[in-house]
């Protein structure tokens, strides 16, 4: 079960960068709006916002930030309606790009999508051409050097997860998107508590790069990411730690 898991590493560390850098609660009222309005204000009858509110509540968002957003969604407060898009593409050195929006204006955002791939080295593509390289999937992820990995591997299986890899201290559990709440809230009740748990796009395979093209690849990514639309930009890449320490400091 065990294995190298240098995607998930990377993409732990990137998450928390964007955590600093302010951007997290913006998505997160934008995700807990569409969710709300798409399934009603319930966490309990609608997993999607259940999942949104825990990771608001994780990242220390005040229960009124929450209330509001979902009563947004319902309707109950107004505001603005935003609508989910998707977009692939390319970045340098053939790394597959899958970016996730929501937006109250498609032109807007496909516009500063298409210019930041340009910009970077990078194409933006038709529909199809990259999300078949990624899957759903639920992950936890557990750090530590102390922790015991047969403990938690056990835990993990017991939890009802499908999948565990290990790297350098980070241990990282999989479950099918279906069932992700259910685990974690059975990994939490049985003392484990995860720095890391969302539903996320994760890659079949991954593309090595360095040197010039992956500081394109990070700076590509960056501006993704800095769009105000932007919810989720994954891509498959593998990339030398001291690179991506370099270019993201």
């Amino acid at each position: 079960m065990a294995g190298h898991s240098k995607w998930a590493n990377i993409k732990h560390r990137k998450a928390a960068q964007d955590a600093k850098r302010g951007k997290i609660f913006t998505r997160l009222i934008k995700e807990i709006t569409v969710a709300a309005r798409m399934g009603g204000g319930d966490p309990e009858a609608n997993s999607r916002l259940r999942q949104a509110v825990d990771k608001a509540l994780a990242n220390n968002m005040p229960k009124d930030n929450i209330d509001r957003a979902i009563k947004r969604g319902t309707g109950e407060l107004e505001g603005v309606s935003y609508e989910e898009a998707t977009y692939e593409g390319y970045a340098p050195g053939g790394v597959a790009v899958l970016v996730e929006a929501m937006t109250d204006n498609k032109n807007r955002t496909v516009s500063e999508i298409r210019n930041s791939f340009s910009k970077h080295g990078g194409n933006l593509g038709e529909n199809g051409c990259a999300e078949h390289l990624f899957h759903k999937v639920g992950m936890l992820v557990f750090d530590g050097e102390d922790i015991d990995e047969d403990a938690l591997l056990e835990a993990a299986m017991e939890a009802g997860a499908d999948d565990m890899e290990a790297e350098a201290g980070q241990f990282t559990v999989y479950t099918e998107p279906r069932d992700f709440t259910d685990v974690k809230a059975n990994m939490e009740t049985a003392g484990w508590q995860p720095s890391v748990a969302e539903v996320t796009m994760k890659p079949e395979t991954t593309v090595h790069v360095e040197g010039k093209q992956a500081e394109q690849v990070l700076k590509l990514l960056e501006a993704l990411e800095d769009s105000d639309d932007v919810q989720n930009v994954y891509a498959n890449y593998d990339i030398p730690d001291e690179v991506f320490e370099r270019v993201t400091a």
